[in-house]
């Protein structure tokens, strides 16, 4: 095994989520292929990365709707690491992304949490 190619993320509907990815956070759609069954599979990440992407699925049932915005119980579940870090925080907030906290400058790098469109919590990361 060399590497996790996706992770997914339960959300209520494909076109906002994407909306809110692509717009917000900058990132890009790299697959939105219909399934046939009303079902698509939309895949997104980071502009220019290679890495992981978020593989955007659609809840299906009560229980998955209940998990949308609390996949990780509360807590930090996603790192966006970045190179700007003062750029893309303004970016982001004048795109309307609701930051939790001011940002703080730890010995790690300098960090502030925000929340996706769902509440789901997210850290931006500039690593020291």
């Amino acid at each position: 095994m060399s590497h996790i190619a996706l992770a997914t993320l339960v959300v209520h509907d494909y076109d906002e989520a994407v909306s809110f990815y692509t717009g917000a956070l900058g990132f890009e759609l790299m697959e939105d292929t219909d399934r046939g069954d009303g079902s698509r599979w939309v895949v997104v990440r980071p502009r220019g990365s290679t890495g992981a992407g978020l593989l955007l699925a659609r809840a299906r049932d009560q229980a998955q709707r209940a998990s949308v915005g609390a996949q990780t119980g509360g807590r930090v579940g996603f790192f966006l690491h970045t190179e700007d870090f003062a750029g893309d925080h303004e970016r982001m907030r004048a795109a309307g992304v609701r930051f939790l906290e001011e940002p703080r400058h730890e010995v790690y790098g300098s960090v502030a949490v925000f929340e996706d469109l769902y509440g789901n919590r997210w850290d931006l990361l500039q690593p020291a």
